[in-house]
């Protein structure tokens, strides 16, 4: 479902020149698994789930997304697609349903649908209680909810999910990423991608660590923990971040 193939982005910096921000990165992730990105800031993560969302294109290499190219595709991507990043914003003045309902109408989806999608992400997200509660009222809990269900509400085949526990309590947190959870059972393909190395060691079922803008390492917890010889995924990604293996 998504493919990424030598995947490479160079900005150009007036002070310090060309900065290549992520190096022929090669990936995949199938439905129905959870594919965990991991990497320090900036060490590349985030630019290359960007380029997977069509929010920037490639200088180098190729990806596709749903059987469609980013660059060729990008609506055609979009349309089969959630992206959730931590700089995602909301509009003040809306509530929630009215946030996620006017997302649902720039898909496209008929009055009926969006209401249906509604029912079912606000009932699995615990979201009811605000509903028609104005974002600007919202704790950052809620509204990352909000973020989570205006993401999900045309029902995408693959869900990109950019550090979307961070600043949350434990209780918000534990609900999203049971929500991640239920959108590997039901056969979806996520990218997820946090500091959070527990979230990682329940979630995921692949793992692959970037550094300096390349993909160092992957394989499943079991594989990475054998490999480099650790207890635990933060001992393995304190090694491959370190040394550069």
């Amino acid at each position: 479902m998504i493919e990424a193939r030598e995947l490479g982005k160079v900005f150009n910096n007036k002070k310090r020149g060309e900065i290549r921000a992520v190096d022929s990165v090669s990936f995949s992730c199938k439905p129905g698994e959870i594919y965990g990105l991991l990497g320090a800031n900036g060490a590349g993560k985030t630019t290359t789930l960007r380029m997977l969302a069509t929010i920037l294109f490639p200088t180098s290499g190729s990806a596709t997304v749903a059987g469609f190219d980013v660059v060729r595709e990008p609506t055609k991507v979009r349309a089969h697609i959630g992206f959730l990043s931590t700089a995602t914003a909301l509009y003040d003045r809306l509530t929630a349903a009215e946030t996620v309902e006017y997302f649902g109408q720039l898909h496209g989806l008929d009055s009926a649908t969006i209401s249906r999608r509604m029912a079912e992400i606000f009932k699995a997200l615990d979201m009811e209680e605000f509903r028609d509660r104005r974002c600007a009222k919202l704790s950052t809990g809620m509204k990352q909810k909000v973020s989570i269900a205006r993401t999900l509400v045309h029902d995408p085949q693959v869900m990109i999910f950019d550090e979307p526990t961070n600043g949350l309590d434990v209780m918000a947190a534990r609900a999203i990423t049971d929500f991640i959870r239920q959108c590997r059972d039901r056969n979806k393909t996520v990218i997820f991608s946090t500091h959070v190395m527990t979230e990682v060691e329940k979630l995921c079922d692949r793992i692959g660590i970037i550094h300096d803008g390349r993909l160092r390492t992957e394989g499943t917890l079991g594989e990475l923990l054998a490999q480099y010889r650790c207890n635990n995924l933060e001992e393995v990604f304190v090694t491959v971040s370190g040394d550069g293996r």
